[in-house]
């Protein structure tokens, strides 16, 4: 199922953006949040990616927080021109507590978070920057200002947010073009359908960059009880792995291993196929450490599916059918509305 070069496989990111692999790489667990890290596997996992064809690989400042980005830079190092590199800023981590966060959008923050980003991956130009959350305390109008003239600059090409609603969306576009609009979107979560994003994204030509397209690895059937991840992993904080909800999704995703086994294919790759039929303005960037995971996620891109093979998934997983929301209070609490 799988094919060695992946370079027919590509999409484009917004109306007159740049064509990347129709699947990306997310690389923030390599570095923080799903257990031991073994920074060899995730190089060893990138230089796979880049040889299948993938080309964007997505990153941030604060996963590590700030080692991600390091190790993205050590990976690419001598192949540039190879990757489309996203990187974010916006989310404020404290050294002295991990799990405190804060969000900043002010414009000589997003000035000091380009020039630490661009050090830290040892490269002249961000290809994609993201705001990774709306700063609801500063005007969208004043955050991608400060983008824009990183663009002027020549520090960056093209522009995102992550996790905005529409009204920003629309907003943002008034200032400058967007490429790409990162929010999680998958099975499980079909939020962009219901609120107005996805379709907001279509009329201002931003294309919807999927992140989880695996419900965090819950879609892939991997997960069969909430012990089966790490003590450290942060998704024993996640509503959807605990307790009731776990046993309500499980049976979910029950349904969508016994039609992966009909199509002859794994759960994960019926997933991000059907993110991938959703539409060619859509990019999925499942992420993995492990190249045993890339090479199963990659073969996604060979799976096709039938309108009635499409009509089944979302039959067993309509919006809002998974117990628990997607984030801790506190994490939805970031997300712009």
């Amino acid at each position: 199922m799988m094919n060695k070069g992946l370079s027919m496989h590509t999409r484009v990111l917004g109306k007159h953006g740049p064509r990347v692999s129709a699947l990306g790489l997310g690389c923030m667990g390599m570095s923080e949040f799903y257990g031991v890290r073994d920074d060899a596997e995730s190089v060893a996992t990138i230089d796979l990616a880049l040889e299948r064809g993938v080309t964007l690989l997505d990153t941030a400042d604060m996963y590590g927080p700030f080692t991600n980005e390091a190790l993205i830079g050590r990976a690419i190092r001598g192949r540039r021109d190879a990757v489309f590199l996203a990187t974010k800023f916006g989310i404020l981590r404290d050294a002295s507590d991990p799990k405190k966060r804060g969000v900043s959008g002010r414009p000589e923050y997003v000035r000091a978070s380009c020039d630490a980003s661009l050090k830290r991956l040892g490269v002249e130009h961000i290809d994609l920057y993201y705001q990774h959350r709306v700063d609801p305390q500063v005007p969208i109008e004043e955050t991608v200002g400060a983008m824009a003239e990183l663009v002027a600059a020549g520090k960056v090409r093209y522009l995102g947010l992550s996790e905005a609603s529409a009204q920003t969306l629309e907003r943002a576009t008034r200032v400058h073009p967007i490429a790409a609009l990162q929010s999680e979107f998958s099975l499980w979560s079909r939020d962009q359908e219901e609120n107005g994003v996805l379709a907001a994204c279509r009329r201002l030509g931003v294309a919807l960059v999927a992140y989880s397209p695996l419900g965090r690895g819950f879609l892939t059937g991997a997960l069969t009880k909430p012990d089966d991840l790490p003590q450290d992993d942060v998704r024993r904080n996640h509503p959807r792995f605990q307790g009731a909800n776990f046993t309500r999704n499980l049976q979910l995703v029950e349904q969508v291993r016994s039609l992966a086994g009909a199509k002859g294919c794994t759960p994960a790759q019926l997933a991000l196929a059907w993110v991938l039929a959703q539409g060619e303005d859509i990019v999925p960037i499942p992420g993995t450490k492990h190249r045993d995971r890339l090479e199963e996620n990659l073969g996604a891109l060979e799976v096709r599916l039938s309108a009635a093979e499409l009509q089944s998934l979302a039959e067993v997983f309509p919006p809002g059918a998974p117990a628990g929301t997607r984030y801790p209070a506190a994490g939805m609490a970031t997300v712009n509305r």
